[in-house]
């Protein structure tokens, strides 16, 4: 039935036209990180903290993130970050509506639907909540809401970084199947960067 359904949501966005006219991105994503060692030649810890989230935010300004963390209630898809097609809305628990279920398309993990093009999938698959939106923000903005602790599911600074490294969803976005670009470098050098930032005095670039 999952199978069949993701058949049916892939055949649905070929036949729209989404996998050959999806937008371009303002800008071509970054493929590479530095390593936390590359910034130990700037002496003032608040500058290096800074810098260090900077790099880090080649990553959270990702479309692999920023997708599912709009600042509204529909998802947006693609390198180009276009609203989601066909229309889903978040609904209560960031999972869907009862007409229209994440889970309703996307299931445990990615499903080939043409040589080129895949339907995402992650059995935790769901919308980041509205209190951490990160589209449409600048990257100080999202800095100050990952350190906030009434924005960013009540986490400690080392709840996020073994977040950032253990998480699935968070990892799904090194492994995103065909038709969608990895974020940049691993999660594994992602979260050392978030680590060093941590470590540095988690300053917030301006």
């Amino acid at each position: 039935m999952k199978t069949a359904g993701m058949l049916i949501a892939g055949g649905w966005l070929l036949a729209a036209g989404w996998v050959q006219a999806q937008p371009a991105a303002a800008s071509a994503p970054a493929t590479t990180l530095r390593s936390p060692s590359q910034f130990s030649s700037i002496a003032d810890d608040k500058a290096r903290s800074q810098a260090l989230f900077v790099e880090a935010g080649k990553v959270i300004q990702h479309p692999r993130c920023l997708n599912c963390h709009p600042n509204g209630n529909r998802p947006l898809q693609g390198d180009g970050m276009q609203l989601h097609q066909p229309l889903v809305l978040r609904g209560k628990d960031g999972f869907g509506t009862t007409a229209m279920r994440c889970a309703s398309c996307h299931g445990a993990q990615n499903f080939q639907a043409t040589r080129s093009f895949s339907v995402p999938g992650n059995e935790h698959w769901h919308l980041a909540p509205l209190e951490m939106a990160w589209h449409g923000r600048a990257l100080g903005e999202i800095c100050k809401q990952l350190k906030d602790r009434s924005r960013n599911g009540g986490k400690t600074m080392d709840q996020i970084i073994d977040h950032m490294a253990r998480d699935e969803l968070v990892g799904w976005a090194w492994s995103p199947g065909a038709g969608r670009a990895p974020a940049p470098g691993t999660q594994k050098e992602f979260t050392d960067l978030i680590k060093a930032w941590a470590d540095s005095g988690a300053h917030c670039p301006r």
